[in-house]
């Protein structure tokens, strides 16, 4: 999962969500005995799903998990790290700055901040927020040809069910369950892969279908509502 001279990178991150991250309360000291096999592996073959040389967007990146992880295990990739809270920002600043991760950039804000200015080719997440809520805040993030890949539980099949309507009303193609990791971790990482179902259609203001729409009056409103819900 981690090339052998990526591996220190890991530890020195490993080490760093045990003192400092515990300290400002971004990890639970119950979860530091088994922060690699709970986090970092966890969330490292996450980079399975994730196209060489991506752009990757982490909404709600908290500690950096898997946003961080992915940046260790994949230099390839481009990672942007949306998170609101300043204590995580703060603590994200630091990792970035203390391991030398060139390509990542911390951005302090809510998801809804950053529509219609970007675009990324992946969009993850670790357990942000219901389906239906975590289309909200990533969907107009997916570059028409990206995807939204988040980690997810055992009954997602369950919520992609009870988003079906959803999962329509923004043009989403069927989601795709994936299973990574088999082999490496116990149980696997389960993930939730969505992407557009007609990228042509992928413009901003974007909003779900059968919104009001057609307008600029009609795109602003539009967007306000996506600030009142982002992340």
């Amino acid at each position: 999962m981690f090339a052998s001279e990526r591996l220190a990178l890991a530890q020195a991150y490993a080490d760093s969500l045990a003192t400092d991250g515990v300290v400002r309360g971004l990890i639970g000291p119950r979860e530091v005995p088994r922060l690699w096999e709970r986090h970092l592996l966890n969330c490292g073959v996450l980079a399975e799903a994730v196209p060489q040389g991506a752009s990757v967007c982490d909404v709600g990146a908290g500690a950096g998990l898997p946003g961080v992880v992915l940046a260790i295990a994949r230099p390839d990739l481009a990672v942007t790290l949306v998170e609101p809270l300043l204590r995580r920002t703060t603590y994200l600043e630091v990792v970035v700055a203390e391991l030398g991760l060139d390509g990542v950039e911390v951005v302090r804000g809510r998801a809804d901040a950053v529509h219609g200015r970007r675009t990324f080719d992946v969009v993850t997440s670790r357990a942000v927020a219901p389906l239906p809520r975590l289309l909200e805040w990533s969907m107009p993030l997916v570059a028409p040809t990206g995807a939204l890949v988040a980690m997810k539980g055992s009954s997602v099949a369950d919520e992609v069910a009870a988003a079906a309507p959803d999962l329509r009303r923004w043009g989403c193609a069927d989601p795709e369950v994936l299973t990574l990791g088999a082999g490496v971790v116990d149980p696997p990482t389960t993930a939730l892969r969505v992407a557009w179902a007609d990228p042509s259609r992928v413009s901003w203001p974007l909003a779900p279908r059968g919104a009001v729409a057609g307008t600029r009056r009609a795109g602003r409103t539009t967007s306000r509502r996506q600030r009142k819900q982002g992340a």
